[in-house]
């Protein structure tokens, strides 16, 4: 096992409280650090996980700052925008379309009418900004027997 300076500690500490798996974060050292590591040495820098118990207290609390930053702060991570989203699902679908991929096109189109919302869905707006949507509750349907009159059942 291999000893790891305390930039290295960090690194990790922070990679694992925002969710990146060990494996993920075994291929990031390698590739920032250098440092060939296993999956399990890594893992013993997760205080959530029973292999990182006897992490030490430095450690502890640098990783819930870490994953309390993470979590409140979705405003820099761009697919996390629904702006971001519809562009790139813009964009999609005009290249699938291009391509004459209809198939593609229509289910793109249908990512964007549900990432909008109330669109896709049969739901009108109410006048007055504290009612409900309006959601259909009864649909009338007309049964028309294309028989001919005289014929039998």
């Amino acid at each position: 096992m291999a000893v790891l300076r305390s930039e290295v500690k960090a690194f990790i500490v922070q990679a694992l409280a925002c969710f990146d798996t060990p494996s993920q974060v075994v291929e990031s050292v390698k590739k920032e650090f250098g440092i060939e590591m296993s999956r399990q040495q890594c893992e013993s820098h997760d205080p959530t996980k029973f292999a990182g118990q006897g992490l030490g207290s430095k450690w502890v609390e640098l990783f819930h700052a870490a994953r309390k930053r993470f979590r409140e702060e979705t405003v820099d991570i761009p697919i996390a925008n629904r702006a971001y989203r519809l562009r790139a699902l813009g964009r999609m679908a005009e290249k699938a379309e291009n391509m004459k991929n209809m198939a593609l096109t229509a289910q793109l189109l249908e990512q964007a009418a549900k990432e909008v919302g109330d669109i896709y869905v049969n739901r009108h707006r109410k006048d007055e900004p504290d009612d409900e949507p309006a959601i259909p509750t009864r649909i009338q349907v007309d049964v028309v027997d294309a028989r001919k009159p005289n014929a039998e059942p």
